[in-house]
């Protein structure tokens, strides 16, 4: 990892708020030093307009590699869409097929992550936060809903990997979520603080495992989630004790473990506090998604810089970044809609 001259980066990946950065914001960028970025819908209009913007928030920080991540899981959560990009299916599509052909699902998850790889590589995008791996559960909010893979443990893991070889197979990293689990939430943590009270043996063979199959992934996301019987008082991604006993230990996850986005209000404090706070609880990242310079400000001003061992996680996980491999897209594009119909 490349430093600029004014040190190393620092332990935070910032949104912007347009489809261009403004002469303030560079100027932020390179006095903040963030390790890299997040891009929204917001972001997003054309591929020659995108790809400036991935280029100028590298220029911004003075580092050609600053990882820039995205949210293109297919369906509802999908950053880039028609009529400049394919909007590929949502998980439930593979679940659907899965259920009845297995060998057909996985064919058709491993082809759609490459095409989405493909659209992510062309702009410059090198991380996608995906994918998701939390077990749904009847009676759950909906924010995970069509979003899951499956509705069992090794469905969601077969499907997990099956993704995570094709986004690499385009040279895009991906970002496994929610860990340790969403998938039994009652509320949206976009909107509320969800609390679990599964016993941790419930847990540990439900929820947890798909991510205990996917734990060599390079990069990981927290849920902001309270597990009573874990901790009673902090969710995941402010919780030292979820952190270093079940995402680092039950699970076994060793990559670099990111916040969901810390504007969320599932979490209360100010947001220097909250980014302070899943640094220390374990996160060797925190993630601020909204773009709001004055909010980043504040946060940038909180936030150490990248060292000691989160350092060596993220070189870790950043080296295993690597070329595109050729492919047919055309190829690709036809077996995805054979085998779900449509490409939606």
């Amino acid at each position: 990892m490349s430093h600029t001259e004014g040190g190393a980066p620092k332990a935070v990946l910032f949104g912007c708020a347009g489809e261009s950065l403004s002469a303030a914001e560079a100027r932020f960028f390179a006095a903040a030093r963030p390790l890299g970025f997040i891009l929204f819908a917001r972001n997003c209009r054309t591929p020659e307009q995108v790809r400036g913007l991935v280029v100028a928030l590298r220029d911004s920080v003075g580092r050609a590699d600053a990882p820039v991540l995205i949210d293109q899981e297919g369906g509802r959560v999908a950053r880039l869409r028609p009529p400049h990009w394919r909007l590929p299916p949502a998980g439930s599509a593979f679940a659907a097929l899965h259920a009845r052909a297995p060998d057909k699902a996985l064919a058709a998850a491993r082809a759609n992550a490459r095409l989405i790889a493909a659209d992510l590589h062309d702009l410059g995008i090198d991380i996608d936060c995906w994918p998701v791996l939390d077990l749904p559960t009847v009676g759950a909010d909906p924010v995970i809903g069509d979003r899951a893979l499956a509705g069992t443990v090794a469905a969601i893991a077969a499907l997990g990997q099956a993704i995570c070889e094709g986004l690499l197979a385009g040279g895009v990293l991906p970002m496994v979520k929610h860990t340790p689990g969403h998938g039994r939430a009652a509320v949206d943590s976009h909107l509320a603080l969800p609390v679990v009270e599964a016993t941790l043996a419930e847990l540990a063979q439900s929820d947890f495992a798909p991510f205990r199959a996917l734990r060599d992934a390079s990069f990981a996301m927290t849920a902001h989630v309270v597990y009573t019987a874990i901790d009673p008082r902090a969710p995941a991604s402010l919780s030292p004790r979820v952190i270093a006993e079940v995402i680092r230990g039950e699970i076994g996850f060793t990559g670099a473990l990111v916040s969901d986005d810390i504007g969320m209000a599932a979490l209360s404090g100010s947001l220097a506090e909250r980014a302070q706070a899943v640094l220390e609880a374990g996160c060797d990242l925190a993630l601020h998604c909204s773009g709001d310079l004055e909010d980043m400000t504040a946060i940038a001003a909180a936030v150490p810089p990248l060292g000691g061992a989160a350092q060596a996680r993220v070189a870790q996980a950043l080296i295993r970044r690597r070329p595109a491999e050729s492919f047919d897209r055309s190829a690709a594009a036809s077996l995805v809609q054979a085998e779900l119909g449509s490409e939606r």
